[in-house]
């Protein structure tokens, strides 16, 4: 059963109608008990009133003796013979006896002569296969008996059950309405949710109402709203993204192909055209750069991938990326080396991590002048590994270091050949590991870019 409502309504109204069986039951037994005492107190009284006010039978013939079957109170004195009694019809629903001293029954109000002579006091007697009530009192050397049968009582009683139990089944019955009405009235917010949300687009996500809301769902509602407000985020970020790469694309595209239109022409001479398709070149290395660095934010785009997580020296990474990049820092003739290296291991992306030593060498080497120097270390503080690219270039003011890491973001557009992407990238890597990106100047001018990355202690 996953429906909260009937969930709910079964637990409550379950409940409901196991507490009212319960109280039935109880209900029932002290009834019983109190209707067995109030009757038992009136076979009392009958007894009493019987020994009070005599009893004068019609007739003379007299009933033959029975003798006891059961213990009886001590003999009492001879009495002198009375009229003789004889039984009649009892006009009640008990049966009424009077023994003599020396326990001869003198009248009973049944033909058979009734239950046996009990002792003084109340008694359960099984006679002619009927449970019976009885109740013996002595009084003036006589022994007065008057029993009921039990099955009297419970016919008697019986009579009373059904306004005993109406009113409980009454209470279920509007238990379970006002269950079931406070039920449906909790739950609505809910529904008026699915409603709302069902009626909407893509363009409509705006924050749910949760003023009506009560306590208990509060947190459900603002955990709803900051999804939508994640969620629209995304969208906006999307829509950006589209339309920045939209905007870049353009560019280099459109120049691509100017330079192709102006190669063709004819009447251009050889150097002329040559510096056209040298342009071309350099226009269709922009673009394929741009298209990579896209690609690669792509892949970091959440549910594209699933993301590895193995061992990776960093060491031996930052190696492999200098050497990867050499022959760029060549052509400008570049001092591209590993300043200092130590032997860390981290636990993340092999792949996403070479993105970053390569995104951060390869904006040093657009940055640096010809002739200047990068600079690439691997250390460690602690708990953390620092990976870090500095170079000799112009630097980025202490004001703009925030902008620097956002996407499409270029400080400088007229000097550099760049998209804005490069430190975007290795920011977003860095938090997907739970790392972090430090900018600070160097000694001398410059900018050195640090990623800090967790070690894991397995990896150690």
């Amino acid at each position: 059963m996953r429906s909260i409502r009937q969930r709910l309504l079964l637990w409550q109204i379950g409940a409901v109608v196991l507490t009212a069986v319960l109280v039935s039951f109880i209900t029932y037994r002290v009834a019983w008990s109190g209707f067995n005492r109030i009757r038992d107190y009136g076979l009392q009284q009958i007894a009493y009133s019987v020994v009070r006010h005599g009893v004068r039978p019609m007739g003379t013939a007299s009933l033959p003796a029975q003798p006891p079957e059961a213990d009886v109170s001590p003999a009492l004195p001879a009495i002198e013979p009375s009229d003789e009694i004889v039984p009649t019809e009892d006009l009640g629903q008990f049966v009424s006896q009077i023994w003599s001293a020396d326990r001869q029954l003198q009248y009973s109000s049944l033909a058979e002569g009734g239950p046996p002579l009990q002792a003084v006091g109340l008694h359960g007697v099984r006679w002619n296969d009927e449970d019976w009530r009885v109740y013996t009192v002595i009084d003036r050397q006589q022994t007065v008996q008057v029993a009921v049968t039990t099955a009297d009582r419970a016919a008697s009683f019986s009579e009373l059950v059904p306004w005993l139990l109406a009113p409980l089944g009454l209470l279920v019955v509007l238990l379970s309405l006002l269950i079931h009405t406070a039920v449906e009235r909790a739950l609505a917010p809910i529904d008026t949710w699915g409603k709302d949300l069902r009626r909407r687009d893509a363009r409509q996500l705006h924050a749910v109402t949760t003023d009506a809301l009560p306590e208990e769902l509060e947190p459900l509602g603002d955990a709803l709203n900051a999804l939508l407000a994640r969620v629209q985020q995304l969208l906006d970020s999307q829509r950006v993204l589209l339309a920045d790469v939209a905007h870049e694309l353009n560019t280099p595209l459109a120049a691509i192909k100017l330079q192709a239109q102006l190669a063709r022409r004819s009447n251009e001479t050889e150097q002329q055209r040559q510096a056209a398709l040298d342009e071309l070149d350099r226009g269709i290395a922009r673009a394929t750069h741009l298209v990579a660095q896209l690609l690669q934010m792509a892949r970091l785009e959440p549910g594209v991938r699933e993301p590895q997580a193995v061992p990776v020296r960093l060491d031996r990474l930052a190696a492999e990326s200098v050497a990867g990049l050499s022959a760029q820092a060549d052509e400008r003739a570049i001092d591209l080396g590993v300043s200092h290296s130590e032997a860390v291991t981290v636990v993340a992306d092999p792949d996403d991590l070479r993105v970053v030593f390569d995104n951060l060498i390869d904006n040093a080497l657009r940055h640096t002048p010809e002739g200047a120097r990068v600079d690439v270390e691997v250390s460690r503080d602690g708990q953390t590994a620092w990976l870090s690219v500095a170079d000799d270039g112009p630097g980025i003011a202490p004001e703009d270091r925030s902008r620097a890491l956002q996407r499409f973001v270029r400080l400088r557009p007229e000097q550099t050949t760049g998209s804005g992407l490069g430190l975007a990238i290795v920011a977003q890597i860095a938090q997907l590991h739970g790392g972090q990106v430090d900018m600070d100047g160097r000694a001398g001018g410059g900018l050195r870019v640090r990623v800090g990355l967790p070690v894991h202690e397995s990896a150690a």
